[in-house]
């Protein structure tokens, strides 16, 4: 059974950063995985990505602010938030279990989501 546990969101001010991790259990850890963030009435959006072969993808919207990476000994990915924005006030997923159908950034791609953790970014 795979599980994907995330922690890290939490309340910070614009212009701060956050750490997210997600701990997987009975999955591939090597495979890819992703980020995926939504907001309350909107779609779930693909944040960023990371490859088997270590390579990523991220949404424009923080291109040079987020960074995705994974350590494989800990089973654990993470996605560091830096210049937070008010508009990144978010419930963020960890995703994995990519079905090969459809765009790395949909969430239809992804079979195995975690729970989510709330980031709020104030003025």
């Amino acid at each position: 059974q795979v599980q994907l546990v995330e922690s890290g969101g939490g309340s910070v001010q614009a212009g701060g950063s956050l750490r997210l991790s997600c701990v997987a259990s009975g999955y591939t850890y090597s495979s890819k995985m992703a980020w995926f963030r939504q907001a309350p009435g909107k779609e779930r959006e693909g944040v960023a990505v990371i490859r088997s072969d270590g390579s990523t993808r991220y949404a424009d919207s923080v291109k040079g602010r987020f960074t995705i990476s994974k350590d494989n000994a800990k089973n654990t990915l993470y996605l560091q938030m830096n210049s937070l924005k008010l508009e990144d006030t978010n419930v963020y997923y960890c995703a994995a279990g990519w079905t090969l159908v459809g765009s790395e950034m949909f969430q239809s791609a992804y079979k195995y989501w975690g729970q989510g953790t709330q980031v709020t970014v104030s003025s």
